[in-house]
């Protein structure tokens, strides 16, 4: 067989002639985004109120972008299933990943995933944040966070938290209550929120680091005890229960938010281009009405700013899980 041999300058002619063919199909592809309908992957299971807030996303979104935004459930793991589809995915701007803070905590969970929060991803942008509500159940006539610590405070009371399951966010707001406080609480993982919800409403378990979506009914029909708020500042939704902070526990500011990421590696100007439609889509006012519902504000952020956050907070979170010395996984 005939051995052909380049030598390094016809090689570098040649690609001379290539390269610029490439660079121009992929300015065009940029230019043209998007073209086709794209695919927003919600890693949770369709009629939760993350699915929800995505849903009203994705229309807004769509509007923004002139195609088709289409909703894609792929729940299980935690996220992690949907996660791991996206992180696998083309990185040409048509499949994105609506993750929440769970994201990031069960990666400081050290929950087994396939991608790297940091290295698989390219976030575009954050549209929201929203504190938790610290709730109890009702037989235990809890009014403030001076009662829930004087309780916890006792072992003989055997204090049970309920989450959504290992790893996330209400686990390790939990976590942290825990590390501030001294508190003697035992943890009960559920798989969702729904589980834990029904088991806290029977009395089963006696506390819950609650996301606003999940609970918000159940407070308004006074069926658990609202305690308080873990953000920074009080909710419009409740303004006279205080903070967490507010009530004793120093520098306790823990909030969920929603936000979207694409696979690493798609290009820059398809990153700007989504960055601008949803931070316009989140001001929009069906998204920024439903955000204010559920008590969390919208954002304006670059990719950069959601990156920083994304960071810190695994930095923050990692910190808890190894002094709390769970083993998940």
């Amino acid at each position: 067989m005939k051995q052909f041999n380049l030598s390094p300058r016809r090689l570098l002619a040649g690609l001379a002639l290539v390269l610029p063919a490439f660079g121009a199909a992929a300015a065009d592809a940029v230019a043209s985004y998007p073209d086709r309908p794209i695919t927003l992957v919600v890693p949770f299971a369709a009629g939760g109120g993350t699915d929800s807030i995505a849903r009203d996303m994705a229309r807004t979104l769509a509007d923004k972008l002139g195609q088709p935004v289409v909703v894609e459930n792929r729940g299980g793991g935690g996220g992690s299933i949907g996660a791991s589809l996206v992180a696998n995915a083309r990185p040409d701007g048509y499949t994105l990943l609506f993750a929440t803070s769970t994201f990031v905590t069960n990666a400081a969970a050290g929950i087994s995933t396939n991608y790297d929060v940091l290295k698989s991803f390219a976030p575009i942008a954050m549209l929201g944040r929203g504190p938790l509500f610290v709730v109890t159940a009702k037989d235990l006539n809890l009014k403030s966070i001076a009662d829930l610590r004087a309780l916890a405070a006792k072992p003989e009371a055997e204090l049970n938290f309920c989450s959504a399951g290992n790893g996330s966010i209400n686990h390790l707001a939990g976590e942290l209550f825990k590390q501030k406080t001294q508190a003697a609480m035992t943890h009960v993982p559920y798989k969702g929120s729904g589980p834990a919800t029904v088991d806290l409403l029977a009395g089963r378990v006696q506390v819950f680091f609650a996301t606003v979506p999940t609970i918000l009914s159940q407070v308004r029909d006074q069926r658990v005890d609202l305690l308080a708020v873990t953000g920074k500042t009080r909710s419009p939704l409740f303004p006279d229960t205080p903070t967490v902070a507010e009530a004793g526990v120093a520098d306790f500011d823990i909030t969920t938010w929603w936000g979207v990421l694409a696979p690493a590696g798609t290009p820059a100007g398809i990153i700007a281009k989504l960055n601008q439609s949803i931070n316009d889509a989140a001001a929009d006012k069906l998204l920024a009405e439903r955000l204010s519902h559920e008590g969390a504000q919208a954002i304006r952020g670059t990719p950069e700013e959601f990156a920083e956050a994304l960071a810190a907070e695994l930095q923050m979170w990692q910190g808890v899980v190894k002094q709390s010395g769970m083993a998940l996984d």
